[in-house]
């Protein structure tokens, strides 16, 4: 009895609670949102029930495991996962023109989806082995570490995934002490090159115009985000249809259940990367601002966690893993309202999928152990 008592204190102990009510919030509010959009395909609604409780069990997991032992695991998270990819580019299965899959007998997987933790995990553990010695090789090879997953899941091509793992990785580097002066460089000509592609848009943009570093698909996407209306019923459709009905929930919105361009099918991908296009109908303006409320209380508190952490390994993975989150937000909720291409990334407690959750749940969880460690208490 006291053994079982106290495995239930200790279960309880690993949670931060301020992350969980922020969790258990969006949790409650993407199931509300998913009734509304799957319509008559109920399914959905009881496999995203599942999914959620999978994911918080994923997440009480991670939290139970001490940051010591997370990175010790990282080089092998890593290594497996790159081999994953590699299998996925040697023998991996196709679907929709997209090889992203690799068939291991039992059933798929997606190996991308290993790599958001992956890469972040294994620059952390690098970086806090270097701590206090760091020079510019340093950042050479972490830069080779996290260049190598990112160009294999672009050759897939999944360039939506690879910009999450990209992201995640870029910040752990940038946190582990990487100066400004060295990324201003590349900023002006980020800059510069968004300004010649607006500019000249008329004639890069000419079917004939190969952009040799995209697939056409991608350069079509592109293309549709500067003038949507010149593809509506094709490329252009999705940003257009979500668009119009973000902009018809108004202030206060259509009420719940009740939004045309959802439940009207004008919609695509209802259910997933344009999810936020049926909440904002719904609940317009004023819910808009309410779950931007809620995802900024989420990677505050991962911030939060970051600052407080004992460890350099746990400043940099709680940091990186915040800025996932803001990463996730900020191109779904851009691409939907057309501010940035449709690359396929789900909004973060929303979006319908398991795997995307299970991702999301051991990010929390790597939290939320970040955040009840304290070095040499057992």
């Amino acid at each position: 009895m006291k053994r079982l008592l106290f495995l239930v204190v200790k279960a309880f102990q690993a949670f931060d609670w301020p992350l969980l009510v922020i969790l258990m919030l969006m949790a409650v509010l993407g199931m509300t949102v998913m009734h509304s959009a799957v319509g008559d395909t109920d399914w959905r609604f009881a496999d995203q029930l599942r999914n959620f409780g999978l994911a918080f069990f994923a997440m009480w997991v991670v939290a139970l495991i001490p940051p010591p032992k997370l990175m010790r695991l990282a080089p092998l998270v890593y290594a497996v996962g790159v081999a994953l990819l590699l299998g996925v580019e040697f023998f991996g299965e196709t679907s929709k023109g997209a090889t992203r899959w690799l068939n291991l007998g039992i059933g798929r997987i997606q190996p991308s989806e290993m790599l958001k933790i992956g890469v972040p995990l294994m620059l952390a553990w690098y970086f806090h082995r270097h701590q206090g010695k760091i020079g510019f090789l340093d950042f050479v090879v972490a830069g080779v570490l996290l260049l190598i997953p990112f160009a294999l899941i672009v050759k897939q091509p999944d360039l939506g995934t690879a910009l999450l793992v990209f992201g995640a990785g870029f910040c752990v580097i940038y946190f582990g002490g990487l100066s400004f002066k060295l990324l201003a460089p590349a900023v002006i000509a980020l800059v510069l090159a968004v300004g010649t592609l607006v500019y000249y848009e008329d004639q890069i943009c000419m079917p004939d115009v190969d952009w040799v570093v995209l697939h056409d698909y991608q350069k079509h996407r592109v293309c549709t985000l500067l003038n949507p209306s010149s593809d509506p019923l094709g490329k252009g459709f999705h940003t257009i249809q979500s668009m119009i009905a973000i902009g018809s929930g108004g202030v206060y919105g259509k009420g719940y259940m009740q939004g045309t361009q959802s439940h009207l099918d004008f919609i695509p991908e209802r259910t997933t990367d344009f999810i936020f296009a049926v909440y904002a109908e719904e609940f317009g303006l004023y819910g808009g601002i309410l779950i931007l409320i809620l995802y900024a209380l989420l990677i505050l508190r991962g911030l939060t966690i970051a600052v407080r952490a004992h460890t350099q390994f746990g400043r940099l993975l709680a940091g990186s893993m915040a800025m996932m989150f803001f990463v996730y937000v900020f191109v779904n909720i851009g691409m939907v309202t057309g501010i940035l291409p449709v690359v396929g990334v789900p909004l973060p407690f929303m979006s319908y999928g398991g795997t995307a959750l299970l991702t999301l749940g051991v990010a929390c969880g790597m939290l939320m152990s970040i955040s009840r460690y304290r070095p040499g208490r057992r």
